[in-house]
């Protein structure tokens, strides 16, 4: 009994307890407006809209849209100290002292992404003006 407690006490020790809770990837989901364009990360993550990738939770990158007849947009995806990450960390002083809030600290359990839905509103590119039409002295298109 003793060496079931002493093991169990152990693996409390070794995981973080956001580590354990939240996990060190987190979905991102990705958004336009109008949908079906072409989103890439700066990770190398590619998709179509709308859609969700899967990134580590430490990871900051950069997402840019694009779509004929559309301007590309580019949003910046950044990390932030969670709620429910730092409850997680905080929990580590009730069970997994130090080690488990070095192991929080490494995988970036307790952050999440900001913004989280990325949602692009795309702008239309401007259509092009056709020529002005030039006239005769008897009011008639020119060639």
């Amino acid at each position: 009994m003793k060496a079931i407690l002493a093991t169990a006490g152990a693996a409390l020790m070794l995981g973080g307890c956001a580590t354990v809770t939240r996990g060190a990837t987190s979905q991102v989901q990705i958004d336009s407006d109008p949908p079906g364009a072409m989103a890439r990360t700066s990770l190398n993550h590619s998709c179509t809209t709308p859609c969700t990738i899967q990134v580590s939770r430490r990871d900051e990158f950069a997402v840019t849209f694009s779509k004929e007849g559309f301007r590309d947009e580019r949003i910046d995806v950044k990390t932030q100290l969670a709620g429910a990450g730092a409850a997680g960390f905080a929990g580590n002083v009730l069970i997994g002292g130090v080690v488990g809030m070095g192991v929080d600290a490494v995988t970036g359990s307790t952050l999440e992404h900001v913004p989280n839905p990325v949602r692009a509103v795309l702008q239309p590119l401007p259509r092009a003006q056709p020529a002005p039409v030039t006239r005769n002295r008897r009011g008639r298109p020119t060639s």
